[in-house]
């Protein structure tokens, strides 16, 4: 009876001490871009915030793959690659693409000219050329295909690229003009030929092209520099029954993006049209949007609608930009102050001057890629990679702003804190990771997160409050607790 009693009290005590067993701990690393100074700095002191904020993460509720976060290689960008020392150069392309870098893994780049190019030009120079036996990209031989094969060698798990056309050559069109017009039909087999013998072309160079979007902006820019409009009967009808059969043809694989161009009411018009049935959807593999239509908002409705048509097609922002500003130099603090306006500052409708107020450049960057992903889209492409002091060059003079500045004059480079933002998506998160679901008890925190190929898991979260925060991160039964400074964007990595 003594030995019963003894085993029911030792039995008893570790019960005692099963229930005081403390949680697993995750393991992390955290990397912090803030308004303090901090640039992607790798956080390993922790100290106190204000506030304990939990975010739960649920590794199996799974959504969208990711296909990749990058920026453009255009003209502009090529050509002061080519004006700044190797050394500068080089210290660029590994910034963006290198191991250590930001680690780009989706490119988009322009098919002929665009506004940032040194001007206008064509493939098919000669007029009537039907057959396109002139076509020449020797434009590009001279700054944008050495950049785009210098970034190659810098990257070791490689890129995509997205090419999109500004315009059709002016004598394919009915005005005859870089801006604005249409595509003549009984030029449609012809510049169905353009787009297969460009991704020859770039092919003979050494360059794959993963995709295609059908025109740049296919609702117009007023004329201002180039550009082609289409209506979504008239784009399905040129990929269903010309660009798509074409490419079939010719044995090119690439993906085939429609719209390419703002979210909102009129992207939701497109996809209807788009997706209607499956005779021309099916040579369609998802949709390329922009983000001009407002400075805060990434119009979920119209995203989620997107998607709700076509769930398992592509849905990635080819193209954004903070314009009509001549970018401050090597100052840090504009980025997080709220200066910055679009065109919509001074043109928008009144009924629409609401969604382009003043705004905070590394809080615009990071809040729609954040919201952007938690509504589906698997892909965001930044604009330009390398603008001057002036926002160029630009040929219509439509100045903007880069991640990366430089003054080729003084071979002098400003890494800005977009080029820090960007890198908090496109280092963490890699090709082919899965966004997962979470639960976040504080709403003025904007989160996402995803479950990488490797097994780990990438947690960006920006706080835009004045205050920091303490967080606490779980999973399951394990967890730990990450303060986020005041005005920050933080990458936390949970080891697999």
């Amino acid at each position: 009876m003594k030995r019963f009693s003894f085993y029911i009290t030792i039995s008893f005590i570790f019960l005692l001490m099963g229930c005081q067993v403390k949680p697993k701990k995750l393991s992390v690393e955290v990397f912090e871009t803030s308004v303090n100074g901090n640039k992607l700095k790798r956080i390993t002191e922790f100290s106190s915030g204000n506030g304990v904020v939990s975010i739960h993460l649920f590794p199996d509720h799974q959504f969208q793959t990711i296909t990749g976060f990058g920026g453009s290689f255009t003209e502009s960008s090529a050509y002061l690659l080519n004006r700044v020392s190797k050394k500068n150069r080089e210290l660029i392309l590994d910034a963006y693409f290198g191991a250590n870098g930001a680690r780009y893994s989706l490119t988009r780049t322009h098919i002929g000219s665009c506004d940032f190019s040194l001007g206008s030009y064509s493939y098919a120079p000669v007029i009537g050329d039907l057959e396109l036996e002139h076509f020449s990209i020797d434009e590009d031989r001279k700054d944008l295909i050495p950049m785009i094969r210098d970034a190659m060698t810098h990257s070791e798990e490689g890129f995509k690229i997205i090419a999109s056309p500004w315009t059709a050559p002016p004598w394919m069109k009915d005005n005859i003009d870089w801006r604005g017009g249409k595509l003549l039909t009984a030029y449609y087999d012809c510049w169905a030929l353009y787009f297969s013998k460009y991704i020859n072309a770039y092919k003979k160079e050494g360059i794959d092209i993963w995709g295609l979007t059908v025109e740049n902006e296919p609702l117009g820019n007023s004329g201002n520099w180039e550009s082609m409009n289409y209506s979504p009967e008239e784009m399905a009808d040129f990929v269903k029954n010309h660009l798509g059969p074409k490419l079939k043809a010719d044995g090119h694989h690439v993906k085939v993006l429609a719209y390419d161009q703002n979210r909102g009411d009129e992207m939701e018009k497109w996809a209807k049209v788009i997706y209607k049935d499956e005779s021309s959807s099916k040579y369609f593999d998802g949709f390329a949007i922009h983000w001009y239509a407002s400075t805060f908002d990434w119009f979920p409705k119209s995203l989620n609608l997107t998607h709700d048509l076509a769930p398992h097609k592509y849905l990635i922002q080819t193209e954004a930009c903070i314009d009509a500003q001549v970018p401050h130099w090597k100052e840090d603090k504009w980025y997080w102050s709220e200066e910055a306006t679009d065109w919509g500052w001074n043109w928008a409708p009144e009924d629409q001057k609401k969604l382009h107020p003043k705004y905070v450049p590394v809080y615009r960057y990071a809040r729609d890629i954040i919201g952007c992903m938690n509504n589906w889209v698997d892909g965001w492409v930044d604009w330009n990679m390398v603008l001057d002091r002036q926002g160029g060059p630009n040929w219509f003079k439509n100045w903007c702003i880069a991640p990366v500045i430089v003054d080729p004059v003084k071979d002098e480079v400003y890494f800005t804190p977009l080029y820090y933002t960007m890198a908090h998506f496109s280092k963490f998160i890699r090709p082919g990771a899965v966004r997962i679901g979470f639960e976040n008890t504080d709403p003025s925190l904007m989160a996402t997160t995803a479950l990488n190929p490797d097994g780990s898991i990438a947690i960006v979260i920006l706080n835009m409050n004045l205050k920091s925060k303490n967080l606490k991160l779980s999973i399951a039964d394990r967890s730990v607790e990450v303060p986020i400074s005041a005005q920050a964007i933080q990458t936390i990595v949970i080891a697999p």
